[in-house]
């Protein structure tokens, strides 16, 4: 029986070893013949690779080549396609890149100003006529994609204005750091939206209703900027952590701040800016660093978490 065994065992290692060892023999055997053809390979593909990608940048060229003073609309999704619809309107020259081929395939068909390109590319720009535009259009809410846009614009084209979309104020100041005109909020503009048609409703003349979102425009939101934050907004909105927020402090007798001014409490070294003081029944918007503090009053802070928290400890120590 033992005997048995042993023999069984030794043609089980047999077997096992030549499934093994075959292949290993074959994948040597066909190593060099690989390695040879490797190279003609990885030309044949990079080849093809590049074909396609001059292909895209000559449809560029080619779309962008009879226009002038034009708006490169970067990003052809639903912003996308209603900025270009109402620049059409309005006999503005236009030419929008995105990367999506079967979005592109069907604008293109019904007639519309888009081609297939990443405008995140140097390339691509100058393909799409940067040095001749007169404005270009981030419409999409990507903030490194629109860094990246932004380098080659402030390369290219320094003086030419650039609108970017986003989603919040959280990249507000790094995008117009970077060489952006105009940023958009879509949630400051969504508020402003819901306050215009609450006020007109409400008897407000249209005419203030429209200075009222215009003076919150010019002064790049910073009237909407911030927000008190409330136990359901993680579960609203899981990137509101991102946001700046607003936070109130108030002085009580023997607080340290009391009898001093803003500008020489430096709350703006720790990042935090005071929107707003209370005063009793009265309420300052925006109070000059002049201004001294007293006991009771109520100052509104806006800032990340840890620098309120910081603001807050200068405020009561003093």
């Amino acid at each position: 029986m033992l005997i048995v065994q042993a023999q069984s065992l030794a043609l089980l290692d047999r077997d096992f070893s030549q499934v093994i060892v075959a292949p290993m023999l074959l994948s040597m055997l066909a190593a060099p013949f690989i390695i040879q053809a490797s190279d003609r390979l990885v030309l044949r593909w990079s080849s093809a690779e590049w074909m396609l990608q001059s292909l895209a940048l000559h449809r560029v060229a080619v779309e962008s080549l009879a226009t002038e003073r034009h708006v490169i609309v970067c990003g052809y999704g639903r912003t996308g396609q209603r900025l270009a619809h109402l620049l059409e309107q309005e006999h503005i020259d236009f030419i929008a890149l995105d990367t999506d081929p079967e979005r592109v395939r069907g604008a293109a068909a019904a007639g519309e100003k888009v081609v297939y390109g990443d405008a995140s590319r140097h390339e691509t720009l100058v393909a799409a006529g940067i040095a001749r535009a007169s404005a270009l259009v981030i419409t999409f809410a990507d903030t490194q994609l629109a860094l990246r846009i932004l380098q080659h614009v402030r390369a290219l084209n320094p003086a030419l204005p650039v609108v970017v979309r986003t989603l919040d104020d959280a990249d507000m100041d790094r995008l117009i750091a970077a060489g952006a005109a105009e940023v958009v909020p879509e949630t400051f503009e969504s508020s402003l939206m819901l306050a215009s048609h609450a006020l007109v409703l409400l008897g407000v003349p249209l005419r203030r209703v429209v200075r009222r979102i215009r003076e919150v425009r010019e002064h790049r939101y910073s009237l909407m900027r911030g927000f008190f934050h409330g136990g359901t907004d993680e579960a609203e909105d899981p990137d509101e952590e991102r946001e700046p927020r607003l936070h109130s402090v108030t002085l009580a007798p023997g607080t340290g701040a009391s009898g001093r001014s803003l500008g020489e409490l430096k709350l703006d070294e720790l990042g935090v800016r005071v929107t707003a003081l209370r005063r009793g029944e009265l309420r300052m918007i925006s109070p000059d660093s002049q201004t001294a503090l007293r006991e009771g009053d109520v100052i509104v802070l806006l800032g990340a978490p840890e620098q309120l928290a910081a603001a807050e400890m200068r405020l009561l120590k003093g």
